[in-house]
C-alpha cells in the first residue's frame, strides 16, 4: 500500500510521495519529489486497493492502458509534447506500472470551476487559444496513429502561468487502423454517440470524429462558463443508473437517439461571441459540426477546424502549429480532399 514519504524506484531515479492530488476508477496521482536539483513530479500509479478487488480481466485491463499510455508517450518527440504532457519518467512498483509525469497547476475542471466561482467568464482570445491548442493535440494523437476517446476537463492540464494547457491521460487510446468494433472506452458523459451507443454487433464504431465531437462539447464547456451539454449530462447520468443498459434506456425514452445540441444551449453559446455577428454565427456554425450526431457530418481532420477557429478570431491571434503538425495537417486535407470525391472515409 502507497502512503506519503513512500520511495518509488523507477528507471532513472527515487521519487518520494507527499500528497495525493487526483485520481480516476483505477489510477492515483501523487505529488512526488524527483531526484535532487529535478522538480516535482506527477506520479501516477494504479490504485492497488482497487486492483485487489478487481477480477481478472479487469486487472489485465488497467495494466495495459498503463502500458499503453507509456508506450504512446515515450514515442513522441520533444516537439510534439508542446500540447501534450510530458513523460519525465517509468517503471514497476509492487508489480504495477508507474508513469512520472510533468506537474502542471490543475485541470480545466478544476480551472473553470475557480473563475466561475469569482464569477468570471473565460476571454474569448483565451477560449479560441485553447481550443486550437487540444485540436494540435489531437491532431499529434491522430498523427501517431491512435484515437484518444477520452478527452473531457479532468483530462486537460491548465498551466496558469503561461496561459497554455495540454492534454493527458492516454491509457484510453485506441489504434486508428483498427476497425473492428471495440469494448467500451471512455467518460459517459463527454462520449459521441456511437462511443456510448453501442453498434448491432454489440461494440462500438469509433474514430478520429469521435474525438472532434468530445472537442465540440469542451468548446461548449468552456464557452458557456463550465456547464455541460444535456445530452452528455442525460448520458453520464444514464450510465450511472445502469451501467449495461443505461444506453438502451435512453433510445427508449427518446424514440431514438437524444438531441446532441439543443435551441437554448445554442443561445447561451453565442453569448460569449456577442450573440450577433460573424464570430458568433462562425461559432456556432463549427459547434454544429463537431457536434453532428453522425461522425461523417463533423469536421473531417484538424485542419478544417483550425481553419474555422481562425476564422472565429479574425485578428485575434492564435497560436501556430509546430511544422511536424503543419506538416501533417496538409497531408491529411490533401487525403480528405481525395477521398472525399472517392466516396471513402478520411
Amino acid at each position: 500500500m502507497t502512503a506519503s514519504d513512500s520511495i518509488i524506484t523507477l528507471e532513472l531515479g527515487h521519487y518520494r510521495l507527499r500528497e495525493r492530488i487526483g485520481g480516476s476508477a483505477y489510477g492515483v496521482i501523487w505529488r512526488a519529489e524527483g531526484p535532487r536539483g529535478t522538480r516535482d513530479v506527477a506520479l501516477k500509479l494504479i490504485n492497488e486497493a482497487q486492483m485487489a478487488r478487481a477480477l481478472p480481466a479487469q486487472r489485465e485491463r488497467w495494466i495495459a492502458s498503463a502500458e499503453n499510455e507509456i508506450t504512446f508517450l515515450q514515442l513522441l518527440e520533444p516537439w510534439d509534447e508542446r500540447h501534450i504532457v510530458r513523460l519525465l519518467d517509468s517503471g514497476w512498483h509492487n508489480g504495477l506500472p508507474v508513469l512520472a509525469l510533468e506537474l502542471l497547476d490543475c485541470d480545466l475542471g478544476r480551472h473553470m470551476k475557480t473563475l466561475r466561482g469569482r464569477g468570471e467568464a473565460l476571454p474569448q482570445e483565451r477560449l479560441l487559444g485553447w481550443m486550437s491548442q487540444l485540436n494540435q493535440a489531437l491532431a499529434k494523437v491522430h498523427q501517431y496513429g491512435w484515437r484518444y476517446l477520452d478527452l473531457k476537463p479532468a483530462n486537460v492540464l491548465v498551466d496558469t502561468l503561461l496561459g497554455n494547457v495540454k492534454l493527458a491521460d492516454f491509457g484510453t487510446n485506441r489504434r486508428l487502423d483498427a476497425r473492428s468494433e471495440h469494448s467500451y472506452a471512455g467518460t459517459a458523459n463527454w462520449q459521441a454517440p456511437e462511443q456510448f451507443f453501442p453498434a448491432a454487433g454489440g461494440g462500438y464504431a469509433t474514430g478520429r470524429q469521435s474525438d472532434y465531437f468530445a472537442l465540440g462539447a469542451l468548446f461548449y464547456f468552456l464557452a458557456t462558463g463550465g456547464t455541460q451539454l444535456r445530452y452528455c449530462g442525460e448520458c453520464g447520468q444514464a450510465y450511472r443508473d445502469h451501467p449495461t443498459g443505461g444506453a438502451d434506456m435512453l433510445l427508449r425514452q427518446h424514440g431514438g437517439l437524444p438531441p446532441t445540441l439543443h435551441a437554448d444551449e445554442e443561445t447561451l453559446f453565442m453569448r460569449a461571441f456577442g450573440s450577433t455577428g460573424p464570430a458568433a454565427d462562425a461559432a456556432l456554425r463549427l459547434l454544429r459540426q463537431m457536434l453532428a450526431p453522425e461522425p461523417g457530418a463533423r469536421p473531417r481532420h484538424a485542419i478544417d477546424i483550425s481553419r474555422q477557429l481562425a476564422g472565429i478570431a479574425g485578428p485575434v491571434a492564435l497560436p501556430a502549429p509546430d511544422a511536424s503538425t503543419q506538416h501533417w495537417w496538409s497531408a491529411q486535407a490533401g487525403l480528405a480532399h481525395t477521398n472525399w470525391h472517392s466516396g471513402a472515409e478520411a
